[in-house]
């Protein structure tokens, strides 16, 4: 086990986030451990690992703290399936105002658009 304080993380994390891979790092604030780094290579021995990506990726999205792209490689699936999650729980994953809303409909039409009259204008292929 290795022990860092408040500063010491603050100062050079990578050293912690390095250690971290092959123990456990327990971080000191005012001589009292108050957090402790685990990576994920350590987590492989749990039987549920998927699950607890999952939900600390769930998690963290909810909470704004990642992009719904980040919790998907959090939770080491794809973002379809990511989408799709967060569709389940009903979380979701746009947050947009009215304004802002109708500017993206808007956009998204026009996108649309052109590559909808080119389809239909195209000649049927036998």
């Amino acid at each position: 086990m290795h022990v860092v304080n408040v500063r010491q993380l603050k100062s050079n994390p990578s050293t912690a986030l390095r250690e971290a891979r092959d123990d456990m790092v327990i971080v000191m604030n005012r001589d009292k451990p108050d957090a402790m780094l685990i990576g994920f290579e350590q987590l492989m021995g749990v039987a549920d690992l998927v699950h607890v990506r999952q939900a600390m990726a769930v998690s963290l999205f909810k909470n704004r703290l990642v992009s719904v792209g980040s919790a998907a490689k959090i939770a080491d699936e794809s973002l379809a399936a990511m989408l799709t999650r967060l569709a389940r729980l009903g979380l979701p994953v746009v947050d947009y105002d009215d304004q802002t809303l109708a500017q993206e409909v808007a956009r998204a039409a026009a996108w649309v658009k052109p590559a909808l009259r080119a389809a239909t204008s195209a000649p049927a292929q036998n």
